[in-house]
């Protein structure tokens, strides 16, 4: 009898570590596309004419996640509007932005396309969208973590996870009248970590946000560089016009151009009556 047990024993310990050492992976995914939610129809990258798209300083942004797929498994609501006064903050910064609206999910549909960016403009009065477009994967390695413990009363096994969550979030922002893209920044992050199987679903959904909230980190320098780089271009560029609205005083591409006419017109006066 005892060697049928110590027999028993080794095939058991033999089948709980094959089991231990047995392993299975599974990703999570969520996405929201904004070739998806701007051209649902389209079978072809959209031709892009060259239009003149004006911009009347102060002008009034809105700002909202791209609606998309996977998403309801995410962040809550609460937590997105989060993420969207950060960004907020990154247009407040500069003169020439007016007011700012948060959009939420509710108005944004599903492959509006511009229609659905049109009304949700009307409603909540705003020429310019940043649209957050945004692509999460979790990758959940089950099992890797398993351990084969030995005590008094045999062997067991304790389980675990370990997970890898990689998230990329883009702004990009768009006149609505037009239907130009101005300019776009993105941001990137990866989270990693492990946890039991006990408390893997809250630490997995506290990964998530997390990811989220590194992306948006890196996404802010970058759209400030980038808003600092747009107010440059459009000086330039004949394809933008720039007319403040009446009260403004701010420095837009007009503005500047007023301001640099002023002083060359100042500087002519002033050498003609020296030479008098």
């Amino acid at each position: 009898m005892r060697i049928l047990n110590v027999l028993i024993i080794v095939l058991a310990a033999a089948l709980l570590s094959s089991c231990a050492s047995m392993s299975y992976s599974r990703s999570v995914k969520q996405t929201g596309s904004i070739v998806d939610y701007l051209y649902p129809d389209a079978k072809s990258a959209p031709a892009m004419t060259p239009t003149v798209t004006r911009l009347r300083p102060p002008v009034r942004v809105g700002i909202a996640f791209v609606p998309g797929a996977g998403w309801g498994n995410g962040m809550p609501e609460t937590a997105r509007l989060k993420l969207l006064e950060r960004v907020r903050d990154s247009f407040s910064r500069h003169p020439y932005i007016g007011k700012i609206e948060i959009i939420p999910t509710q108005y944004m549909r599903a492959r509006g396309g511009f229609t659905n960016l049109e009304q949700v403009a009307r409603m909540f009065d705003v020429e310019v969208v940043a649209l957050l477009s945004y692509d999460q994967v979790q990758f959940n390695d089950s099992n890797a973590l398993s351990v084969l413990y030995w005590t008094i009363i045999g062997a067991y096994v304790v389980h675990g996870d370990q997970y890898d969550v990689q998230t990329m979030l883009d702004a990009s922002v768009f006149d609505v009248q037009s239907h130009k893209l101005l300019f776009r920044a993105p941001g990137t992050s990866q989270v990693k970590g492990s946890a039991s199987w006990a408390g893997f679903s809250e630490k997995s959904r506290a990964a998530q946000t997390e990811g989220y909230n590194a992306a948006v980190d890196q996404l802010v320098p970058n759209l400030q560089a980038e808003l600092d780089n747009f107010r440059e271009r459009i000086k330039r560029d004949a394809n933008y016009q720039v007319e403040n609205k009446e009260g403004y005083k701010g420095g837009g591409a007009m503005g500047w151009f007023m301001l640099a006419l002023a002083a060359l017109l100042a500087g002519v006066a002033w050498m003609q009556k020296r030479s008098e």
